[in-house]
């Protein structure tokens, strides 16, 4: 089954989820340190995996984005999620990334995150992206100011405190 390719950059592919990426997304939430400053916890089953992955499928059809699947262009291998979440509760759209521990570290979130957002203002009738990381997250925060994010507000994210940044598109290089 052909994976529906969002993004290139020069050293990722970024694609929609699909239903098979379950195995590959439970591995990735099965870390305690990739799940800890986001208030989610690990996976025990693959179902919970499956759920999600359904959930996220869902959110493309509804939105027309969502979170997409990162896999590195040279290897083909999965790395992580990164993308767009729009929250129904807010109206307010968000960039996320997830990636295994191995691929910490290589600018493979700033590059995701960089053309997802591009990809957001250019295909969407978006003015702001917001992100979201708890204080205690200061390589998420360092992204965020990479990305030309400003600081807008502290806030609670599951109860802890966090902070919230955004970049508006007139401001967007």
């Amino acid at each position: 089954m052909p994976h529906d390719i969002i993004l290139e950059t020069e050293r990722l592919i970024i694609r929609e989820h699909v239903l098979s990426d379950a195995p590959f997304f439970f591995t990735l939430n099965s870390n305690y340190n990739v799940v800890k400053y986001t208030g989610d916890s690990s996976f025990k089953t693959i179902e919970e995996a499956e759920k999600i992955v359904q959930y996220v499928m869902n959110q493309y059809k509804e939105n027309g984005y969502g979170r997409w699947l990162v896999a590195e262009k040279e290897t083909g291998n999965p790395i992580g999620w990164c993308g767009l979440k729009f929250h129904i509760d807010t109206k307010e759209t968000d960039i996320g990334y997830r990636l295994l521990e191995s691929a910490w570290g290589k600018g493979y979130a700033t590059e995701s995150a960089k053309a997802c957002i591009d990809y957001g203002f250019k295909h969407f009738n978006l003015n702001r992206i917001i992100g979201d990381a708890m204080k205690e997250n200061t390589a998420s925060i360092n992204i965020f100011k990479k990305l030309g994010m400003t600081y807008l507000k502290d806030s609670l994210l599951d109860n802890i405190e966090s902070v919230v940044y955004e970049l508006k598109k007139e401001n967007y290089k």
